[in-house]
């Protein structure tokens, strides 16, 4: 459903129990934040990159405390985040009831908005929640709440300064724009902090004969070719059924293991007490639990899997570490541990990467980022690249500086996005946590606000005179002259 379209009458309904839900609890709060200027014009109280579910489930939490937000997102309206984009499952691995970036509200879950439109029936008789249907979800949030989003709006640099401001450079069709933030949210997804992960054998090949699962690429293109994938996870398994069905000549799946995993570990260890218990816990124990889920792997899903196998053309290729790549005039040889493939064209399934040098828009804190690598006194377990350059976090998400006193405001920039896990564990970009990491970010930036502004807030303690009493509720006893 577009944001434009009209509003069916179940789903008016449910707008309108949403907002008496709202009303009964009195939120969102009043505003009480201290208002600032520069040079004539507003401070944002803060401003949020990425206008994905992440994003959107941070300003709304930070509205539901009286807090403001507006995010600036890159893609035009209705396009925010990978949904539609560069993801490419026919559902989501998530169940369908969890409740995702509704922050405890039952109106705004997907579950209210489904039944609303379809009945309680389509919703028994669903199994897992089409990917272009959780799109259609999230841009009714955005409406429904109301939230600041600035589409075609692209941050190019992000500077912490040392007056308790953060400066934004921003680029959008009114041209270049200097924003000024107190406090700025990084909700930039699962390369918030640098991009895909290619092995550097791919780059010995030229760019057009192979692409990183998470490129937007036209798999219509692929018809009629001999495609090989590199990796077996679930975006492996669907970039390879996506091929299939696109009428890619064959695929071959080049997996470095010996088997696929069978159990995903990280669904068992999912409770209540991990979500509030991980960030209090030693950094040894925080280390091992992420290692242990790292080492031990996510199994792609079954249903990704089957849509994949059904082809007869399809073929799973275990202990295939690649050797060797070399362009054969218009072939694509891949040489690996179970022989030579002949291909015309390569995706590499293989994950993504810290690397704050990817990113030019935070030259200025990359230098400066306390990471894990940097602080860890004890190792259980000698962990992966990944576990070394995740930042290490404050409570709130913010950013801490690996020399005091070297990047002053750094902690003014908060960490919304999957790199957080190591600290906070996985509250900031998966669907089942999403609502309790939000809450957390606005507690803590609430908490943050509240302090800074002290002396003000205690001004305006003193200030306040409006009377509980007028003075005529009563009269004053006469004394007994007895």
């Amino acid at each position: 459903m577009s944001m434009t379209s009209e509003i069916p009458s179940g789903l008016a309904a449910l707008e309108a129990r949403l907002q008496q839900d709202l009303a009964w609890l009195e939120l969102p709060a009043k505003r009480w934040v201290i208002e600032r200027a520069q040079g004539g014009h507003p401070v944002l109280e803060v401003a949020i990159i990425g206008g994905g579910m992440a994003g959107m489930a941070a300003a709304a939490a930070l509205k539901m405390v009286g807090i403001q937000a507006v995010i600036f997102d890159r893609s035009p309206a209705g396009f925010e985040g990978p949904w539609v984009t560069t993801a490419r499952m026919e559902t989501l691995r998530s169940p369908k009831q969890l409740t995702g970036p509704a922050l405890g509200l039952p109106a705004l879950t997907f579950r209210a908005w489904f039944e609303a439109q379809f009945g309680k029936a389509q919703w028994e008789s669903l199994d897992k929640i089409p990917r272009p249907q959780w799109m259609d979800y999230l841009r009714w949030y955005r409406r429904v709440l109301s939230l600041d989003i600035r589409n075609a709006h692209d941050v190019q640099r992000v500077t912490p300064r040392a007056d308790q401001l953060v400066e934004l450079e921003v680029h959008s069709s009114l041209g270049r724009q200097i924003v000024l933030a107190r406090r700025l949210v990084m909700a930039t997804g699962r390369d918030g902090l640098g991009g895909a992960y290619v092995p550097e054998i791919a780059k010995t090949l030229p760019r057009q004969v192979w692409a990183h699962s998470s490129d937007p690429l036209d798999y219509t293109t692929l018809r009629g070719k001999r495609v090989g994938v590199v990796g077996a996870g679930a975006s492996a398994m669907d970039s390879a059924a996506t091929a299939l069905e696109a009428g890619a000549l064959s695929v071959d799946m080049l997996i470095r293991r010996d088997d696929l995993p069978r159990v995903n570990k990280g669904k068992g260890a999912g409770s209540a007490g991990m979500v509030h218990g991980f960030m209090s816990l030693p950094e040894e124990w925080k280390w091992r639990i992420r290692h242990y889920l790292g080492t031990q792997q996510v199994p792609p899903p079954r249903g990704s899997t089957q849509r994949v196998s059904k082809f007869d053309h399809a073929r799973f290729n275990f202990g295939c570490a690649l050797n060797k790549l070399e362009l054969r005039d218009k072939s694509v040889s891949v040489h690996t541990t179970k022989g030579t493939f002949e291909l015309d064209f390569v995706i590499f399934s293989t994950g993504f990467m810290i690397d704050w040098w990817k990113r030019p828009e935070y030259a200025a804190i990359a230098p400066n980022v306390l990471a894990w690598g940097d602080r860890l006194s004890t190792k259980a377990e000698p962990g992966g690249q990944e576990m070394i350059d995740s930042p290490d976090l404050g409570p709130a998400f913010e950013f801490k500086e690996k020399s005091p006193g070297q990047c002053p405001g750094l902690d003014r920039i908060h960490c919304f996005c999957y790199p957080a896990a190591l600290t906070h564990g996985t509250v900031s970009g998966d669907i089942p946590a999403i609502s309790d990491g939000a809450k957390r970010l606005a507690q803590g930036v609430a908490a943050h606000f509240y302090r800074e502004d002290i002396d003000e807030h205690y001004a305006r303690m003193q200030r306040y005179d409006e009377p509980e009493l007028l003075g005529d509720e009563w009269t004053p006893a006469v004394p007994n002259k007895n």
